[in-house]
């Protein structure tokens, strides 16, 4: 036998181990773990997904803000216009983010900043916020009150239905703000304790001459009581 009848004989093996081989190889390249390291990148939008593709994260600009997202779907917001890191839940639906702006126009500065943790399905339990406005400032520490259903967010999709959600909101459908701590834009240092309607029940407060004072109020607001230093 020639030396080429012996290749002809085994080239069908030959091939075939190639082809093993070459899917092996394939495979591993498919599910090997890779890093990339980058010096710099300038981008617009960047969404950190599982495996399975689930949205867990989002970080983006102005422009490429997403909206709501529900269960893996989005939903426009009705106000969101700010750049910042949104973060979602296992099931893919948003609970929680941090976002800015901030911009002098006019010769007027406007800024604010927002760090929330959300309920599930519901909104901000926790937040973190600062915000001024042409010179008048706040920064405040609030903790809500959410009710157990979901946040209705189809209704922005249909007519009438930001009238609707904005209504719901108003009449504490949405939760209430049950403990604010921080600075007012009247400089004054203040810890507010509401009732489940959000309603301030206890106030203590040192406005900035530094006079303090604890208030007791009824559920319409009015003052029951004042206790100052002096009694």
């Amino acid at each position: 036998m020639t030396p080429a009848d012996r290749l002809r004989r085994w080239m069908p093996g030959l091939l075939m181990i190639g082809l093993i081989i070459g899917n092996v190889a394939w495979l591993h390249a498919a599910t090997a773990h890779k890093t990339v390291a980058f010096d710099e990148i300038d981008v617009q939008r960047i969404n950190i997904r599982e495996p399975d593709g689930t949205l867990r994260m989002v970080i983006s600009n102005t422009s490429a803000a997403p909206g709501v997202m529900v269960r893996g779907k989005e939903h426009r917001h009705p106000t969101r216009s700010v750049a910042g890191i949104l973060f979602m839940n296992d099931e893919g639906t948003e609970n929680g983010g941090l976002i800015f702006d901030g911009a002098r126009q006019d010769g007027k500065v406007h800024g604010s900043g927002h760090l929330s943790f959300d309920q599930y399905e519901q909104d901000q339990v926790i937040s973190l916020d600062q915000g001024e406005d042409n010179g008048v400032r706040h920064a405040t520490l609030s903790f809500n009150d959410m009710p157990d259903t979901p946040i209705p967010w189809d209704l922005v999709e249909k007519p009438g239905g930001e009238t609707e959600l904005r209504k719901l909101q108003e009449s504490g459908g949405l939760g209430v703000q049950r403990v604010v701590l921080g600075k007012t834009e009247q400089r004054n240092s203040v810890l507010e304790l509401k009732d489940a309607k959000g309603r301030a029940r206890l106030v203590l407060k040192v406005v900035p001459d530094g006079t303090a004072t604890i208030e007791f109020l009824d559920e319409s607001g009015k003052v029951v009581r004042r206790v100052t230093p002096d009694g």
